[in-house]
């Protein structure tokens, strides 16, 4: 078995099997040695479940001849100790099968994850920005979940039930040709018309699974604005809205589980066929003297060994498309072509100066217009530009192509001359620390979301990030200090707090280029004084891109550039805009009023 660390490897997935069956396929190349181990001991263990009323039937025989009881053990201890082989057998390969299947399941269950999770994160920013967290999560868990009980199903249900229909047939021929014939009519019918209505059956489970996906996603929706919820009063519309898509699931429910027990009870009706048939006809040649008690002990043995079977794959045999139409619907959403793939022979950037510039690119998030047409922009290494404008101007656009989060469709995005499109994602990601308006902090402790900017960094490294960050004085006053936990997407800190935790961070990344998405709009101006002053100290030696709203955010830096409608507009320092009138010029002095009126008030 691999271990977490070569799984950890794997990370990078970028293709998976895009039907159930193959997907199965492929997790079973993973522990086929342990599988095939699993076939091998069920398959023998059904070979003594089948020989057992076989052996009964041999004892049978041996007392209907007219045994004196006095030699009775003395004549039935090989077909006893024969009968007592195959009991004792049947449970230790059956218990042997399930000790493999014990080991083989969590590891299973841990390398689908893994690499569902790993392909999974490979997808683009649009993929993730239009699903729902929890329904993603929740389809991952099914496809999991579904791939285990596939096989499961398959290797002590599905197979094990073909192998002990064809064997009774072998064994029913050794007695009579005509009662072989009976089962084997039977075992045809009824596992084709159990086939395909359990197809019929399989794009309703799929209906159900979606269902379900999709009323889990708006839970967790919900429960992550509860706040929203209770400010504004919508706890009886929150009911509402979530009951119409409960409702949707309960009407998939009924459909699907409606249809499988309807499937139930032709299947419990096709055992009563088989036990009647199969004692009655057995009845019959046994008093016609074409079977002798014997074979009819063994025939009515096997008809109610079937029956059990039966009556087991009656539940199982659904359950089996059920998870396969979990894997399905897994697959449809998750296992998706990827928007933005590494390049074959892609190689790590590595930022030596820190040059970015933006040559002739064009980009559109779909049909329509486009955002930027023939846009140019060189940033010399080491220069701090603003970026302003009216919303939808293109600021946070041109930050999403320079991580690319999004492909250019026309033109270069290069660093250090070096187009983004040719190296790995995972190098030009590293060489970047980015510090957004919103955090994204994880339900963690402090100490963990911090080291996060760099996993090998020491504790010395992190405590000096802290304090250049000014966050260890609310960190200190915190019950736990660096472990308290900041509660999901750091709900338990302040605006300024999780910003600073944001600074540290970065600080601990210590990345050549740094880009600013709005990162100090939602803070009062006095935490925006403080935060904006350890920015300037981040900013040292680096190539920087600041989104502001503000723009006594930017006023500082050496160059601003003015956006409006995908074009840069106006280019230059904070004096140079003000003196040439335009844009920014009046920008400046709307802000500067705004200020001042609310200064007076």
């Amino acid at each position: 078995m691999s271990s977490s660390f070569s799984l950890f490897r794997t990370w990078n997935v970028q293709h998976l099997p895009s039907t159930p069956a193959a997907f199965v396929r492929h997790f079973i190349g993973h522990f086929k040695g342990w599988y095939l181990a699993i076939l091998l001991l069920q398959i023998a263990a059904v070979v003594c479940s089948i020989l057992i009323p076989w052996g009964l039937g041999q004892i049978t025989r041996t007392v209907s001849n007219g045994l004196e009881a006095d030699r009775a053990f003395e004549v039935l201890r090989w077909p006893l100790t024969l009968f007592a082989v195959l009991l004792v057998c049947e449970v230790l390969f059956t218990r042997a099968a399930a000790g493999c299947h014990i080991h083989v399941l969590p590891l299973q269950r841990r390398t689908v994850t893994h690499v569902v999770f790993a392909y999974l994160q490979q997808h683009s920013h649009r993929f993730i920005s239009n699903e729902f967290a929890g329904a993603l999560a929740h389809r991952v868990s099914e496809v999991t979940l579904g791939v285990n009980q596939t096989l499961s199903i398959l290797l002590f249900d599905l197979i094990p039930l073909l192998v002990t229909l064809s064997l009774a047939t072998a064994l029913l021929w050794t007695a009579s040709p005509l009662l072989a014939l009976f089962m084997a009519g039977w075992s045809v019918v009824f596992i084709a018309i159990c086939y395909l209505l359990a197809r019929r059956s399989h794009p309703l489970a799929q209906q159900y699974s979606a269902a379900r996906s999709t009323s889990t996603g708006k839970v967790v929706d919900a429960v992550s604005n509860l706040a929203n919820i209770r400010l504004f009063a919508r706890h009886a519309f929150e009911h509402s809205y979530l009951g119409t898509f409960l409702d949707k699931e309960v009407t998939a429910a009924y459909r699907s589980l409606g249809y499988m027990e309807r499937i139930r009870w032709f299947q419990t009706s096709c055992g009563v066929v088989l036990k009647l048939g199969l004692l009655l006809l057995a009845l019959y040649l046994w008093r016609s003297h074409r079977i002798d008690i014997a074979a009819f002990v063994m025939s009515t043995s096997l008809s109610l060994l079937i029956i059990s079977d039966v009556g087991n794959l009656s539940r199982r045999f659904l359950e089996f498309f059920e998870a396969t139409g979990n894997i399905a619907n897994g697959v449809r959403s998750l296992i998706r072509p990827h928007e933005v793939i590494d390049q074959p022979g892609a190689k790590a950037l590595q930022v030596k100066r820190g040059d970015i510039e933006f040559r002739d690119v064009g980009f559109s998030y779909g049909a329509g217009r486009p955002i930027f047409e023939h846009l140019n922009i060189v940033i010399p290494a080491g220069q701090k530009v603003g970026l302003v404008g009216a919303s939808g101007s293109g600021k946070s656009t041109l930050l999403s192509v320079l991580l690319r989060l999004y492909d250019v469709q026309q033109g270069q995005v290069l660093v250090d001359g070096k187009d983004v499109r040719d190296v790995t994602q995972h190098s030009l990601h590293q060489q970047i620390g980015l510090i957004p308006q919103e955090p994204g902090l994880f339900h963690r402790s402090i100490r963990e979301n911090i080291h996060y900017g760099r996993l090998d960094a020491s504790m010395d490294e992190v405590a000096e990030a802290i304090h250049r960050a000014g966050a260890r004085e609310f960190i200190d006053s915190m019950e736990h200090g660096y472990e308290s936990l900041v509660g999901e997407r750091g709900v338990k800190l302040s605006g300024g707090q999780r910003q600073r935790i944001a600074i540290a961070r970065v600080l601990l990344k210590n990345a050549p280029i740094l880009v600013m998405d709005e990162a100090t709009s939602s803070l009062d101006s006095i935490t925006e004084r403080f935060i904006q002053d350890k920015l300037d100290e981040i900013m040292e030696d680096k190539t920087v891109l600041v989104v502001a709203h503000r723009l006594s955010t930017v006023a500082h830096l050496d160059r601003i550039l003015v956006f409006d409608n995908g074009r840069v507009v106006e280019d230059g320092s904070h004096e140079q805009l003000l003196r040439q009138g335009g844009h920014y010029a009046r920008l400046w002095s709307r802000q500067f009023s705004d200020a001042l009126d609310e200064a007076v008030l």
